[in-house]
């Protein structure tokens, strides 16, 4: 799916999942998923799935030391 899509939360807190996206997931008689919080927004995927992408992602020093790494070669360079 590449739409962004509305969702109501209830005075509860709860969010329904598309039946597409249950039925992709294994999730048609419910189950849990992974919830991230990433502070500007919420990201929700298959369970298991969370870690896997924290493990997949650099830090904040890592991704700097990567970027400044990248000013040694011209053809990527940046103003």
């Amino acid at each position: 799916m590449s739409s962004v899509q509305e969702y109501l939360v209830s005075s509860s807190g709860q969010v329904c999942l598309p039946a597409s996206v249950r039925h992709r997931w294994n999730l048609d008689d419910g189950g849990p998923v992974d919830v991230l919080d990433l502070g500007f927004g919420v990201l929700t995927l298959p369970r298991g799935e969370g870690r896997h992408l924290l493990a997949d992602l650099l830090g904040r020093d890592e991704h700097a030391a990567f970027a400044r790494g990248l000013t040694a070669d011209p053809d990527l360079a940046t103003t």
